[in-house]
């Protein structure tokens, strides 16, 4: 059970209920920013999950261990009065993926630890935990790669998505083989992660619990005698049909994006029967009415792929019928379907201007859209069981916490449940963020965020870093923001901006970049910077920029637009989109967004002005990204850094080993901050970064020859 202890119980054990019972006089201990020591005490909360009977909500708590410098993670569980808070798992090996059984009567979740036994299969299983008290024990035994899996309603079944391995996973001990050439016949042929795409897809397989017994689902393409995969697997409530989404459009799938929702009898070798035929996504997770006859999924708006899509809650009959959209009117992304308590809604979250708010939006086909939290904040991850509702839930001055839903007939109230990060936030100074808006030379009214440093003094000036969110199709909303934290700490002030091509205002907004890049979105980001020296409290002669992502890719269009910053990072950006084609995992974006090359060439050169005008770049910039990295490839990176070397302007390259697009070895992500607060001091403030300690290798000859010398 947790228990909140005062912080001068070390001292005096006896004394945990009130402050003044034994701190009396003591002086509390300063609070100081945010740095990037503090990644490895910060706990990442997440996947919350409702047992059936409402009583409890499992979920998942991520904290650095130094030690094998990777993050692990760990199950929990805390009661829905929030009084009592209890760490499951304990393996060095961690746990993730928490569901409960519907009786109520195992915790199930995924590991990769090693089971005993001479058969025992390599990778995540899944393992269950007994309510009723002793040890974890395994429950699958699969050879394949687990991606997924459901209890079934009656607790006898799991729906597992599993996807063939490349390479047979080796036995402990075994002389490893020498790998295989990859071989590629596939139009989208890379993905970040996944690395190089084969042939093999995941698909739906049924697990008996008490026998073990595996079965295919659908009598579908064999494991890989097909292209198309199956994902989504969710169980209708009277366990007699499974609904997912699969991509099976002819001639090839990977040429469109164009999934599609089907329905199968929960029998193996069962045929599948598709139920919608949008020319565009029709996305999960998906959900099922309690009486089984309707299921729950978006649907996009577009018809054919972009990634400015809108995802809209749609409602489909089972048994084959006419597709209707539940909100239409909702000029906004919705999150996943949730069945709200009784059955006559949907709850889901809607992130919108700077905000992300838990919706209501009913069954009925009536269109309205209830806003059930108000305050200010970002929702996620929501979760009902047992006529309770769980959820992330996370603020400016807070990391995300477990939190309840109480509902009422006026909307809802939060109630924190967790409090994982209470004690590591009780000792640093949180920079306040506000918003801020500018109206842009064509018009464009922008919105983005401003925060200040730590300790600021009103009066003065701040210098300023402008950091750039990815995507594009993101958006910078009021939650816990690290790197937000971090720069205010450091010194500087932020700024954040929603350009357009961000969500959060609607889908014209998010299309108004479409095949036009880096032209509207830093019209808006030097409009928002205008704004933002205009309060009086940034310095125009101290700015930076930088980001990641999309946010590089920006950082790059900006300091090729302007030298009015002194210093920029641009993180798995790119500026040269003619050299991009084909190696990266957006070749469908290329296709309907930009079209090939061969016919567009006027087009790709002018979206590769960065690159194909580096000359005009004079601020000093820092290159960065990840070398196992598929969806923006550490070359667009290499080729700006080559570029401004070329031409004289400062530049620096670092390129971290096995990081995918985002990066997962906690010391790197410290590294990385620290290598931008030196740039920035550099360039920005005049101040000199201490110098790094470089070890470097030396031959024993060497060293001996040196020695004899």
């Amino acid at each position: 059970m947790r228990v909140r202890v005062s912080v001068c119980t070390a001292a005096v054990v006896g004394c945990a209920f009130t402050f003044s019972a034994c701190c009396y006089g003591q002086a509390m201990p300063a609070k100081r920013g945010m740095t990037p020591d503090d990644l490895v005490k910060m706990a990442r909360v997440g996947a919350p999950v409702v047992s059936p009977d409402g009583a409890w909500v499992a979920y998942t708590v991520s904290r650095v261990d130094p030690q094998d410098d990777k993050n692990l993670t760990q199950l929990w569980m805390v009661s829905w009065d929030g009084k009592q808070d209890v760490q499951l798992t304990f393996s060095k090996d961690g746990a993730g993926e928490p569901q409960w059984s519907p009786d109520g009567r195992w915790l199930a979740f995924t590991t990769g630890r090693e089971a005993e036994g001479a058969n025992a299969a390599k990778g995540d299983q899944v393992w269950v935990l007994d309510r009723r008290g002793g040890e974890a024990q395994q429950l699958t035994n699969v050879k394949q790669e687990l991606q997924g899996y459901r209890w079934s309603p009656d607790s006898k079944t799991l729906l597992l998505t599993l996807q063939e391995r490349d390479e047979p996973v080796e036995d402990k001990g075994a002389k490893p083989k020498p790998p295989k050439p990859i071989v590629i016949d596939r139009y989208h042929y890379k993905e970040d992660r996944v690395g190089f795409v084969t042939d093999k897809e995941p698909h739906l397989y049924l697990f008996d619990v008490a026998t073990k017994k595996l079965s295919k689902l659908t009598n579908g393409p064999v494991d890989g005698a097909g292209s198309y995969g199956e994902s989504g697997g969710t169980w209708s409530p009277d366990g007699t049909m499974v609904a997912f989404v699969s991509n099976q459009s002819k001639p090839d799938p990977d040429r469109v994006d164009n999934p599609d929702v089907f329905v199968v009898d929960a029998k193996a070798g069962a045929t599948p029967r598709q139920l919608t035929s949008f020319a565009g996504t029709n996305s999960g997770p998906l959900g099922w009415t309690k009486d089984s006859k309707e299921i729950i999924y978006r649907q996009g708006t577009a018809p054919h792929y972009s990634i400015y899509d809108l995802r809209q809650m749609a409602m489909v009959p089972a048994a084959g019928g006419e597709p209707k959209l539940l909100a239409p009117k909702l000029d906004a992304w919705v999150g996943a379907p949730v069945l709200a308590p009784g059955g006559r809604a949907v709850l889901t979250e809607v992130p919108e201007d700077r905000e992300e708010w838990v919706g209501e939006i009913p069954l009925d086909g009536s269109g309205r859209v209830k806003r059930l939290t108000q305050d200010s904040g970002s929702a996620g991850q929501l979760n009902e069981a047992g006529g309770h509702v769980a959820l992330e839930w996370t603020t400016d001055a807070a990391p995300p916490e477990v939190y309840a839903l109480d509902l009422d007939k006026d909307g809802g109230k939060l109630r924190k449940l967790t409090g994982q990060n209470d004690a590591l936030m009780a000792t640093l100074d949180i920079a306040p963020t506000e918003n801020i808006e500018a109206k842009t030379k064509d018009g464009n009214q922008v919105h983005g965020l401003l925060t200040m440093p730590v300790g600021y003094t009103a009066g003065t000036k701040a210098p300023l870093i402008l950091f750039i969110h990815g995507g594009p199709t993101a958006q910078d909303q009021h939650g816990f923001d690290v790197s937000r934290q971090m720069f205010a700490a450091h010194g500087y002030a932020v700024l954040q901006v929603n350009y357009r091509g961000s969500t959060g205002r609607g889908q014209a907004y998010s299309m108004a970049i479409n095949a036009d890049w880096g032209d509207k979105e830093v019209i808006d980001l030097m409009a928002a910077t205008d704004a933002a020296v205009a309060t009086g409290k940034v310095d125009a002669d101290r700015m930076g920029v930088g980001g990641w992502s999309y946010g590089g890719i920006l950082t790059d269009y900006t300091i090729a637009s302007t030298d009015r910053f002194k210093a920029a990072t641009s993180g798995a950006g790119m500026g040269n989109l003619l050299g991009f084609y084909g190696i990266d995992q957006y070749i469908l974006q290329y296709q309907d967004e930009l079209g090939p090359p061969w016919k567009n060439l006027d087009l790709y050169v002018k979206l590769s002005y960065p690159f194909l005008h580096a000359d005009r770049i004079k601020t000093p910039t820092l290159f960065m990204g990840g070398d196992k990295d598929f969806n923006v490839p550490v070359e667009g990176g290499e080729q700006m850094y080559q570029a401004l070397r070329a031409v004289g302007t400062p530049a620096e390259l670092i390129v971290y080993p096995g990081q995918f697009h985002g990066f997962t070895r906690p010391s790197f992500i410290k590294d990385r901050y620290n290598y931008w607060f030196d740039w920035y001091d550099k360039y920005v403030r005049g101040i000199e970064p201490k110098p790094k300690e470089v070890k470097k290798a030396v031959d024993k000859k060497d060293k001996d020859a040196d020695t004899d010398q």
